[in-house]
């Protein structure tokens, strides 16, 4: 039976997994506009000598694969033992210190951490992306607006740029990142496909039309529209403009995830689901060995499938229910799939 003390040790350092775990999750939907599932690693897929490992997970539907965005480990005190790191308690004994570990702002630049940050920017290029190139989040884009020019035949062109020139400076003032394209050997409709491909969210075209009028044009990158805003609302504009795209990349990228998610609870129907590039909810009796006969009787030119996580957001689990792989009585349902 655990102690008080290493019970008291036990559930600090859940609370503390658990909290990092919510800033992955934060960063991911809030500024990548991912959407992930929170979860526990089964045995097989824990950090090696860790005591648990939970995870954000999340689904890029155009290949049907999971991936495994980021991971919060509790070690408990194995790694204690094996390198002998203590500490003296309140009574003046020594003890076994408890550790946890997680990497996303603890690292310095090294390979491992090379390969988180590039893992991350990877699930977002995968989820956003389009035949057009990259798609970024307003939150994350190194540019956030790109103003261009669009002089026509006889058009003043020094006042045009002097007006592209005040929008991106006021832009700039107003704390968001805007730059400007005024490369003369290039012409507009060449910088939209550039700019484009470059993912950046908003566009804003200033021509002949446009200076007259007193006002920009706005193009979406997610979604292609356009809009005439007058410069006098310019700033409030692009900042409505902004949070809309980054509201609609997440639920676009949710909606699309959601309609992937197939619950089954039969063998036949896990093949089926498997080879249509879902991602599986299934009851599972939670045993090492049905793990590992998944893994193997999978096993393919696309990849063997496995569990990706059991979602602390767990449906009800019917009296009943078996597991879609043994047969035996059903203890969780977990995600499987295909994984990067």
């Amino acid at each position: 039976m655990l102690s008080v003390d290493r019970l008291i040790n036990y559930f600090e350092q859940f609370s503390q997994v658990l909290h990092v775990l919510e800033l992955y999750r934060k960063i991911y939907e809030e500024f990548l506009a991912v959407p992930v599932s929170k979860g526990m690693k089964t045995e097989m897929e824990k950090f090696a000598g860790g005591l648990y490992t939970t995870s954000v997970e999340a689904f890029i539907p155009n290949t049907g694969r999971g991936i495994q965005g980021a991971t919060s480990h509790c070690l408990g005190q194995n790694f204690a033992k094996m390198f002998d790191i203590t500490y003296e308690n309140e009574k003046g004994s020594k003890e076994m210190v408890w550790q946890n570990s997680w990497a996303y702002t603890t690292r310095s630049v090294s390979l491992t951490f090379l390969y988180y940050k590039w893992n991350h920017v990877g699930v977002m290029v995968m989820t956003h992306g389009d035949d057009k190139g990259l798609v970024l989040p307003p939150r994350v884009a190194p540019v956030q607006v790109i103003v261009i020019p669009v002089p026509y035949k006889d058009a003043d062109t020094t006042a045009i740029k002097g007006a592209c020139e005040s929008t991106v400076y006021t832009l700039n003032q107003s704390g968001i990142r805007a730059d400007l394209d005024i490369r003369e050997n290039y012409s507009p409709g060449w910088k939209y496909s550039h700019w484009e491909m470059k993912g950046v969210p908003l566009r804003i075209e200033i021509g002949p039309k446009d200076l007259a009028n007193k006002q920009v044009r706005m193009v979406r990158r997610d979604n292609g529209a356009k809009i005439d805003v007058p410069v006098i609302n310019l700033v409030e504009e692009v900042r409505s403009i902004l949070d809309g795209i980054q509201e609609n990349l997440f639920n676009t990228a949710r909606e699309k995830r959601d309609a992937c998610i197939e619950v089954i609870k039969t063998w036949d129907e896990f093949l089926a689901a498997l080879n249509n590039k879902k991602l599986i909810l299934a009851p599972w009796c939670d045993e090492e060995e049905v793990e590992k006969d998944v893994k193997a009787r999978t096993k393919g030119e696309l990849g063997a499938a496995k569990t990706l996580c059991t979602p602390f957001d767990q449906p009800e689990l019917t009296e009943g229910t078996l597991c879609f792989a043994s047969g035996k009585p059903a203890k969780k349902w977990s995600f499987w799939g295909r994984s990067y």
